[in-house]
């Protein structure tokens, strides 16, 4: 009998069983398909691969200006998905060798019992049940996938070259990642939002800032948008992106009574479910479907099965990162959301044309919002749109996390000149 035994070994079920592992538990890791899941083979690595293919491209550009002379020069996008291919490939050979110790069961999972898992090679028997399943892009009932010209993420990471047109259904990250790749790699690209901006929930200051971006590199956006009003036949491809479902279909949940919400396993704080050894950590539970959210989710899952004293999953500092060009980053409160909780706050915000370096790479679109406590002077959210931004903001979370004052990150010293030190102008 095995101490663990995860079902899916993306990025919550890998760092789940590597944290098993070091606890000396005897633990086994069960995937149907590809090992790291979504984040490595169809989300955040092969995305920023491709982006940044893409970028190298935008910067082509500006070879003159440094100058550089050059030709003409022209996009392979078969060369292109190779490099991500390679890349893929590579990371998940380095996943492969640090899965020495623990048992990697290529098959299906279902629940057979609290302590029984059916898999192709016969029934696993384990104390303690993770689900680590994670998500899949979800489909609209009045837009369904055919996967041709109707298509997911998924899809559309394996095209053999870029669309001539692509209409995007959904402003949120993927929309906007996707939407920012393909206008660079030479596609018309239209993107629509039913709300009335982009990226909801983000900094309205920087949703604005990215739709004018977006509109000045030719992108069409189109948001409070009712889809009735666009003919599909319009566009070589129909990018739908308006979310991600939990992959929790056909495990046996409901036969052991696991309470499920809109599909998704209910945990409590410690990722318990309704079964007390079962347990569940990453898109197929979480409220933020984020990779690095997942990895943490799984890492206290493991620890709260075998520890006297389990520890809530309550870190709130949770860093999003959006991939467009310039890239977006935020963590902690957003101006809105800290108005909205009636914090008086002090905001303070600095654009990169203050910055040396921006203007060195020549990337000097964009600002950096830090919103603090009014009295106490507490650090409590960031926002940027900018160079780097999705570096700068692993700053900003340890300052928020460490409980920094404004104060105390001014006394602080910064090299000169870097990006960074934008934080400290900025207060």
């Amino acid at each position: 009998m095995y101490d663990l035994a995860i079902i899916g070994a993306g990025w919550a079920g890998f760092n789940a069983a590597q944290r098993a592992k070091d606890l000396g538990l005897k633990v086994c890791l069960i995937e149907s398909e590809l090992i790291g899941g979504t984040c490595l083979n169809r989300g955040c690595i092969p995305t920023k691969a491709l982006i940044a293919g893409a970028k190298l491209l935008q910067e082509s550009k500006k070879f003159t200006d440094f100058g550089i002379e050059s030709g003409n020069l022209v996009l392979n996008f078969a060369k292109l998905q190779e490099k991500k291919n390679k890349t893929i490939r590579d990371l998940a050979l380095g996943m492969q060798s640090q899965l020495t110790g623990i048992d990697l069961i290529k098959s299906t999972a279902y629940l057979n019992s609290p302590t029984e898992i059916k898999t192709t090679n016969g029934l696993i028997k384990s104390k303690f049940i993770l689900v680590a399943t994670g998500s899949c892009p979800t489909e609209l009932s009045t837009l369904k996938f055919n996967h041709e010209n109707i298509i997911s993420s998924d899809d559309l990471l394996s095209l053999t070259e870029a669309p001539r047109s692509l209409l995007i259904v959904g402003g949120g990250v993927i929309g906007c990642e996707f939407a920012d790749l393909f206008s660079t790699l030479g596609s018309k690209v239209t993107i629509v939002e039913k709300m009335p901006y982009l990226l909801p929930g983000e900094d309205r200051e920087i949703t604005r800032k990215l739709e004018a971006i977006f509109k000045k590199k030719g992108i069409q956006v189109v948001t409070g948008a009712d889809l009735a009003n666009f003919d599909l036949k319009d566009y070589s491809r129909v990018l739908v992106c308006v979310g991600r479902s939990a992959n929790t279909l056909d495990l046996g949940l409901e036969k052991l009574g696991i309470k499920l919400e809109q599909g998704k396993i209910v945990v409590d704080d410690y990722l318990q479910s309704s079964l007390p050894n079962l347990y569940a950590a990453g898109d197929c539970c979480a409220k933020i479907m984020l990779a690095h959210f997942a990895a943490y989710q799984g890492r206290v899952a493991v620890e709260n099965m075998f520890a006297e004293k389990p520890q809530k999953a309550d870190n709130p500092v949770v860093p999003a990162c959006i991939f467009t060009q310039p890239q977006i980053a935020s963590v902690g409160l957003n101006q809105e959301a800290a108005q909205s909780a009636g914090i008086l706050i002090k905001v303070d915000k600095i654009d990169f044309r203050a910055n040396a370096m921006a203007h060195i790479i020549d990337e000097a679109q964009g600002f950096i919002k830090i919103i603090s406590k009014e009295e106490s002077q507490e650090v409590i959210g960031a926002s940027i749109i900018g160079p780097l931004a999705s570096e700068l903001i692993a700053v900003l979370v340890v300052a928020i996390s460490a409980r920094l004052s404004v104060s105390q990150i001014r006394a602080m010293i910064f090299a000169h000149p870097t990006l960074g030190e934008l934080i400290h102008q900025a207060l």
